[in-house]
């Protein structure tokens, strides 16, 4: 049976939420699927195929990402980006959840599993963002000055897409213009800066080493080998510091797993979810 396609917007907490749907006709479990910073549901592109004949999954873009609002109202924190897709999910009526992200959205996820304990039965946390500090107190005072966010527009071209994707991936020879356009396309409306601005002063920093030690929910943690944006040092301790989870480490692959390695993911991710459900 073929899973049906729905896509919509969610307005929470002043923003709104775009979002994919594939549900499928039957289906228990729902996987919620959330991206990295600078990217969207465009991520996950190569995952889906290889999930939707057998789970329902729930792609998110992320405010101020993708097709999801930047509005100026919207406290960009990662706890209140996590209490905001529960709200979704309440609203999509989804119970049975299986929660996947990759770099930030390795840390929504996170967030999201203190917050409701009991709402996921497992996690998949693919180059989770990990132990990074709040921004510093200087750059969130100059981040107050008017037009900030066209410095945080030039910032960003300076660095470059083709840059950034070589950064983000082993092999780059795999990098073509399908993936140019779905990395660029998040960047077309300016109105993306003033969010990332707002991000920079509400963003609260990733969890404490105490507060991972409390999610005892079943997790996945997948990491390349030659993740220079998340290194595997932080996959290691942060497997460590997770009372009840397992470590995979992808040779030959980068930070911008879903990519590179969706066939191996989706393998590992199935016996990993079989074991937990005995």
């Amino acid at each position: 049976m073929k899973s049906k396609f729905y896509s919509g917007i969610e307005n929470i907490n002043g923003n709104e939420f775009y979002y994919e749907y594939f549900k499928h006709p039957s289906a228990g479990p729902t996987i919620i699927m959330l991206h990295g910073f600078l990217s969207s549901a465009f991520s996950f592109r190569k995952l889906i195929p290889h999930l939707q004949e057998e789970y329902n999954i729930l792609a998110v873009d992320i405010p101020p990402f993708g097709k999801s609002g930047k509005s100026k109202r919207f406290l960009y924190s990662y706890q209140n980006m996590a209490s905001s897709i529960f709200e979704l999910t309440d609203r999509l009526q989804i119970s049975n959840m299986i929660l996947a992200g990759h770099s930030m959205g390795g840390q929504i996820v996170m967030n999201m599993l203190l917050q409701r304990p009991a709402a996921a039965s497992s996690a998949l946390l693919l180059c989770s963002s990990a132990y990074l500090p709040k921004s510093h107190q200087s750059l969130v005072y100059t981040s107050y000055i008017p037009f900030f966010h066209l410095y945080v527009k030039r910032h960003l071209a300076k660095s470059g897409l083709e840059k950034n994707l070589k950064n983000v991936v082993y092999n780059q020879a795999m990098i073509d213009e399908d993936m140019r356009k779905g990395y660029m396309s998040p960047f077309l409306n300016n109105s993306i800066f003033q969010g990332l601005t707002r991000m920079i002063r509400h963003r609260e920093g990733d969890l404490t080493e105490e507060d991972i030690r409390r999610i005892h929910t079943p997790c996945l943690l997948i990491w390349g080998e030659h993740d220079r944006v998340v290194p595997l040092s932080k996959g290691k301790r942060l497997h460590k510091n997770l009372p009840n989870s397992k470590l995979i480490i992808l040779k030959e692959t980068g930070h911008l797993v879903p990519e590179e390695r969706p066939e191996e993911i989706v393998a590992e991710m199935k016996g990993f979810l079989s074991a937990v459900s005995v």
